[in-house]
């Protein structure tokens, strides 16, 4: 039982993290219907400068702001000077752009950050605390913390807000928001900020835990898209179930089976979603009128 525990909890506390990388997916994805496959580079960013500003005796709290500040400009930066001049593009083109700008990014990370492989200090320590049994670091509790404030803060964006209410607006029909003066394009570059803010907290929040290194977004932004797939690309509640999911049973996997079977969960997982129910968990099935 207390192996069940600890799996559990180690489950849900990578799950938040996937969890944030799928809602800047489905974030993206509902204002825009581009999928980025740079988000997980923005979680990677974060942490990667806030860790070597650190090494050069900048204060903690310092780096993670100036990380978190670096990663919002580089979403920016990437509507303005690649999705933005593609204009009207397909999707597949779209695609191939965001692809590009992973690798961009990643590239030159490596040149100005580093290859090596960094670790962020504990917000609050690295003693282990006792929690239904299992034990489980203070880190630990700061990814779900974090994870649950945001999700809550995004929920009430688009709920309270006029900005959010534009940015659904902007989502279900384009055209019809510039023409009440919505202003569509600023939306859309907001859109791929607050993306990019997602996973620039998620990144520094996790990189205690998991450490960071140039090319681990790949694997996060993989595992974030399977996440917002599963639950239904575009509900911002399917990404958070999604990614809870997808780490629990890699937890569970790695636990009971083996640790080396632990990265093809979320391949099986994306065969069978595509197979069986490819509108995901919480998706909705498009019908159009002729």
């Amino acid at each position: 039982m207390n192996d069940l525990a600890q799996f559990l909890l180690s489950g849900l506390t990578t799950g938040a993290v996937y969890a944030l990388a799928a809602l800047g997916f489905t974030l993206i994805y509902n204002a825009s219907g581009v999928i980025n496959f740079a988000q997980g580079d923005f979680l990677m960013l974060s942490a990667m400068v806030a860790a070597t500003l650190l090494a050069h005796q900048v204060s903690y709290g310092i780096a993670i702001a100036v990380g978190i500040a670096v990663t919002v400009l580089v979403g920016v930066m990437l509507y303005r000077f690649a999705i933005r001049p593609a204009g009207e593009a397909d999707v597949v083109s779209l695609i191939i752009i965001t692809i590009g700008a992973s690798i961009f990014i990643q590239g030159v990370v490596q040149v100005v950050l580093g290859k090596n492989q960094q670790v962020l200090p504990p917000f609050t320590g690295d003693t282990p605390l006792h929690v239904l049994g299992a034990r489980v670091l203070p880190q630990a509790l700061w990814v779900l913390g974090v994870a649950a404030l945001l999700v809550a803060a995004v929920a009430g964006f688009f709920r309270y807000t006029l900005t959010g209410k534009a940015m659904l607006a902007v989502a279900a029909n384009r055209l019809a928001a510039s023409a009440v003066g919505i202003p569509a394009r600023r939306i859309l570059q907001l859109s791929f900020g607050l993306s990019a803010l997602l996973g620039a907290v998620a990144g520094v929040t996790a990189a205690p835990i998991t450490t960071t290194v140039y090319d681990i977004g790949l694997m996060l932004g993989m595992k974030g898209f399977v996440a917002a797939t599963l639950g239904g690309l575009g509900s911002g509640l399917g990404a958070v179930v999604g990614g809870l999911v997808v780490g629990v049973l890699e937890a569970l996997v790695a636990g009971y089976v083996s640790s080396a079977y632990k990265d093809a969960v979320p391949i099986g997982l994306i065969i069978v979603i595509l197979l069986v129910m490819p509108h995901g968990l919480f998706g909705r099935k498009s019908t159009e009128r002729v």
